[in-house]
């Protein structure tokens, strides 16, 4: 049965990426969330001194997220292919093997994952997967701002 909510929630998209200067080593992410259809962003980025590129990926997708008022209908934008499919592929089979991957190996980053199930939970999550240094634009502004928090952090600011 459909969420008699779901049309009343407003729409957002998400543009998102993450970088890391060695796996690990220093790490940034970085989001534009815009309002749809007026079109108002809100652009955050971060870093951290110590991360691997994927959790960093992760991160840039939760913040975004934390960013939101409320419930909303995502369209995620991710040239990360560990991030869109994790969400629209792996998660819920990780869930019913108990947060393990094939073979009985625990799912990597499970913080995060279990972090964005819980938003799964509240949120409707569309991803789509965009090629990296591709001329995306926004995919391309996230990736600046993302490399700016990984120089950031690797220097201590």
């Amino acid at each position: 049965m459909s969420d008699p909510n779901a049309n009343s929630m407003p729409s957002v998209a998400l543009f998102t990426d993450g970088a890391c200067s060695g796996n690990p080593g220093p790490g940034g992410w970085a989001f534009i969330l815009r309002s749809l259809p007026d079109g108002e962003e809100t652009v955050e980025y971060g870093g951290e001194p110590a991360t691997t590129n994927n959790r960093m990926e992760l991160l840039a997708v939760i913040e975004g997220i934390r960013a939101l008022g409320g419930p909303a209908r995502i369209d995620l934008f991710s040239d990360s292919q560990y991030v869109v499919k994790g969400l629209a592929e792996w998660m819920d089979g990780w869930k019913r093997r108990g947060w393990k991957r094939p073979k009985n190996q625990p799912v990597l980053n499970l913080d995060l994952w279990q972090e964005l199930d819980r938003a799964r939970e509240i949120h409707d999550i569309t991803t789509h997967w965009v090629k990296g240094h591709n001329e995306h634009p926004e995919n391309e502004r996230c990736d600046r701002l993302a490399v700016q928090a990984r120089d950031e952090a690797a220097r201590g600011g």
